[in-house]
């Protein structure tokens, strides 16, 4: 099991009970959204700990707790090797260099109605102009709902596409308000955006977990970035049976796994 939190980037589980929003617009989660980790070990599967958790501390602690390993995204979303498109992996790596960078947890900008997690770009559709000015069009239909027709068959509409289309497919204007194609932004986000009448109209919208300002936390000293082996290396400093890995080590533990003899560096390079 993976057992995402709230401060995970890309979609979150919503509150529990009625959403109910902060000053700042975001949902506000309870003690009914914590985990029970001691009920979590009494099932008696392994399990990862997701949001949060991309610290070496942090993996450190979930270990004691009982977990297998941890989830980690953000840290390798703006490694080296990450798909994400230069320009905005540079502006964002800046930015949390910088202690500047910024995630608002949106509550309707996904389709799907669960919580997103978008990191704040300039130029990006994160930014409500640059949205507003995006013809409203959902082409792609990768989170396409199905519904019921009045003859009994089987449509697909979406929150995102011209709100006078779902509201024709039976959905309600309230539900479109306020949503944002994510499939085309995503796509944009690794350089694909869609090209229409001859030009690229497409802006990404980069999704990524509270903790982006702690990247920095990889970039090896006197760099201004850093390599996924980097990530991997200094995830393991929190396991002290792993501290005498070097970075040289974890290099390419992408496309292969080195033998080693203690079990739960095994376990953590399988993972």
């Amino acid at each position: 099991l993976v057992i995402e939190m709230k401060t995970a980037g890309g979609h979150n589980a919503p509150p529990r009970g009625k959403m109910q929003l902060s000053d700042a617009g975001e949902p506000i989660y309870g003690e009914r959204d914590a985990i029970d980790i001691k009920k979590l070990c009494e099932l008696g599967v392994p399990f990862w700990l997701a949001g949060g958790y991309g610290h070496p501390e942090k993996l450190r602690e979930a270990l004691a707790q009982g977990a297998a390993g941890v989830q980690v995204g953000t840290a390798f979303e703006f490694s080296d090797e990450s798909g994400l498109r230069e320009d905005y992996k540079h502006a964002l790596l800046q930015k949390a260099i910088a202690g500047e960078a910024t995630v608002f947890t949106d509550p309707l900008a996904s389709p799907t109605r669960f919580p997103f997690k978008v990191a704040r770009l300039e130029g990006t559709g994160s930014e409500p102009d640059v949205y507003a000015a995006r013809p409203r069009v959902c082409d792609l239909g990768f989170l396409h709902e199905p519904y019921r027709t009045p003859e009994g068959s089987i449509g697909y509409r979406c929150a995102a596409e011209p709100q006078s289309l779902y509201v024709a497919k039976g959905g309600s204007a309230e539900e479109a308000a306020g949503r944002k194609c994510l499939c085309n932004a995503l796509l944009a986000n690794i350089g694909y955006p869609q090209v229409r009448n001859g030009s690229r109209t497409e802006q990404g919208i980069v999704t990524a977990g509270d903790d982006l300002c702690s990247v920095p936390l990889f970039l090896p000293p006197g760099q201004s970035t850093y390599s996924a082996s980097d990530v991997v290396a200094k995830l393991l400093e929190g396991v002290p049976s792993c501290n005498s890995r070097s970075a040289e080590d974890t290099r390419g533990l992408g496309d292969r796994l080195r033998p080693v003899e203690d079990p739960l560096c095994a376990e953590l390079e399988t993972v």
